[in-house]
């Protein structure tokens, strides 16, 4: 790449004007800069390829195995700890992913609209919450409400007035829309 340096000169070179001084333009190189060395094609062999068939993933935690009972119980005390509003969210198979069918649009354009983000609220978010007991209560009776919906945990700054996590507490059994850990990437 050449850089352009400007100098005044005062040599015969015609400007078109005999009151100012001449400037020659002079294109001076950069040095070079050095290639990165190869890589060996061990270190391509190890990349993944994602397995895009029967692979959905959900929220915060999607890329991990599901979470166990203890693990949950984890986030809710993190969530409660923190001062943050509980709040658990469902949805029917059908209706869990974004597609054509379950998708309602006003326009080509609509500013901060979500096709399908909102799931059905498991009564009205916890406001005040500190017994995180009193979250996995509600956990467990959604489950058993709906015990072949997804349910999801959202957790709600009120101060900042922003969704800080959302994960699921429950995928149904009969899903058939997840890979196991091993079987989420191809070769």
């Amino acid at each position: 790449m050449a850089t352009i340096a400007a100098r005044s000169t005062s040599s015969a070179v015609s400007c078109g004007r005999p009151a100012r001084s001449c400037v020659q333009v002079r294109a001076a190189l950069k040095p070079s800069v050095k290639a990165a060395p190869a890589v060996s094609t061990a270190g391509a062999n190890q990349m993944m390829v994602w397995q895009p068939i029967n692979n959905k993933q959900y929220e915060t935690f999607s890329y991990l195995p599901p979470l166990t009972s203890d693990q949950i119980a984890r986030q809710v005390d993190y969530v409660v700890g923190n001062g943050w509003i509980p709040c658990l969210e469902f949805a029917d198979a059908s209706q869990a992913y974004v597609s054509n069918a379950s998708t309602v649009r006003f326009g080509s354009v609509s500013a901060c609209y979500y096709d399908n983000r909102y799931w059905t609220l498991w009564k009205l978010p916890m406001f005040g919450c500190t017994d995180p007991s009193a979250v996995l209560t509600e956990i467990s009776r959604a489950s058993k409400a709906f015990p072949q919906a997804y349910i999801r945990m959202v957790a709600f700054d009120n101060v900042r007035q922003v969704q800080i996590m959302s994960f699921l507490v429950q995928r149904p059994r009969a899903a058939t829309d997840y890979c196991e850990l091993s079987k989420r990437s191809v070769a």
